[in-house]
């Protein structure tokens, strides 16, 4: 584990390369591959621009899920085996969903999905699960974050798309500390309508959407440095209201320049939710 010691060294700001979507128009479609594959983008080019990143360790008291889009918790875990699909669903799930309600205050928290990743090309392609996303992105769109609710609450769905509803994750580092491409993650107020462009996703069984986002100075950029299992970052990916608060909270992993010699190839677990209030 990181010790104290090196978290009250880790620098205030780091600067580092983030990988955006350079807009050329073309419509932007990714295969999505099977766990074990990389996917295949088409249309649009990529990017990188040199962004200042903010340490959030001394500033996390400060963040507010409605305003920036997302906290960072202290979050311990009882799950023994994150490679073990019973146990995530069965420990997990009931795990996360308790966490969101207390961050978000929703009423009614359901999961959808999880997804494994890892830095790793020899674990992706051994243990059959995805790569990292080093593209700065936001999970959801206009259409797909009600379709979304469509798809997983079925009968109840027109119904709870009625009344007030987002789209919540947890991401949480396993088996080690991130000594390699940790989350950046962007203040929500600073993400402005104009850089998102619509990303199709074909599935085997269904397209969704996520935005693609392009380069905006004005993005205000956060990272953790070297979070441990027992650490979460509760963020928002969609949120139904258009009142001001936090709607999307773009992210990437990135290359971190002060990443040790050697480093592990970072291993995580994301969570996605409906939170309904």
């Amino acid at each position: 584990m990181a010790d104290i010691a090196e978290l009250d060294t880790a620098p205030e700001t780091i600067e580092a390369e983030l990988s955006y979507l350079a807009d050329t128009g073309e419509k932007l479609v990714t295969q999505v591959a099977e766990p074990g594959g990389r996917d295949q983008r088409q249309g649009g080019d990529s990017e990188t621009h040199r962004v200042k990143i903010h340490n959030g360790r001394p500033l996390a008291s400060r963040f507010e899920f409605e305003r920036e889009g997302f906290r960072f918790v202290d979050s311990g875990t009882t799950v023994g085996n994150f490679f073990d699909e019973d146990e995530i669903r069965r420990v997990y799930y009931p795990e996360c969903e308790a966490l969101i309600q207390r961050v978000s205050g929703a009423k009614r928290v359901v999961v959808f999905d999880h997804t494994l990743r890892t830095a790793s090309d020899q674990q992706r392609e051994s243990q059959k699960i995805r790569d990292i996303v080093s593209r700065v992105h936001n999970d959801y769109t206009e259409w797909s974050g009600p379709q979304r609710v469509r798809d997983v609450m079925a009968e109840e769905a027109e119904a709870l798309l009625r009344g007030r509803f987002a789209i919540i994750q947890v991401w949480r580092p396993i088996n080690h500390p991130v000594e390699s491409h940790p989350l950046a993650i962007c203040d929500a107020q600073t993400v402005r309508p104009e850089t998102l462009v619509v990303n199709e996703r074909h599935y085997q069984n269904r397209v969704g959407q996520t935005y693609a986002i392009t380069y905006d100075p004005g993005q205000r950029w956060y990272w953790f440095p070297q979070m441990r299992p027992d650490e979460s970052l509760v963020f928002k990916v969609y949120e139904s209201l258009r009142d001001g608060r936090a709607r999307w909270t773009a992210h990437t992993a990135f290359a971190d320049p002060s990443a040790p010699p050697h480093a592990r190839p970072r291993e995580s677990i994301e969570i996605r939710t409906l939170a309904f209030f």
